[in-house]
């Protein structure tokens, strides 16, 4: 794979290439063959080459090969923590006002005296 994306958008398989080409470089980066890697992120070597190849994995694996690799940031970059904006709380704070219910303002009328 060249790295080219066509308009923004990969497909499922060329992104499967690229996590793939990516932790295939950091392994050699850190000096790990596949059953290195494989015994650091306690799955298989034939997890290790289908991730790398880009034939598939489970999701599993690609966390316990990241875990393995010290490259938890990539996890965070999925799924960063959800944060209230300032903008947001203060909306949720300003409710609409409540109407309230008034008691009749009429004058009961008067009785007479017998």
């Amino acid at each position: 794979m060249n790295g080219k994306v066509k308009g923004n958008y990969r497909t499922v398989e060329e992104w499967e290439a690229a996590l793939g080409d990516q932790i295939r470089r950091v392994r050699i980066g850190r000096d790990l063959d596949q059953a290195g890697l494989a015994e650091l992120a306690n799955v298989s070597i034939g997890a290790i080459s289908n991730l790398e190849r880009g034939k598939g994995s489970s999701l599993r694996t690609l966390i316990s090969v990241v875990r393995a690799l010290g490259r938890t940031e990539w996890l965070e970059s999925l799924a960063p923590a959800v944060g209230v904006s300032p903008m947001q709380l203060l909306r949720s704070k300003q409710r609409t006002p409540r109407l309230r219910v008034r008691a009749s303002r009429r004058v009961p009328p008067a009785t007479e005296p017998r």
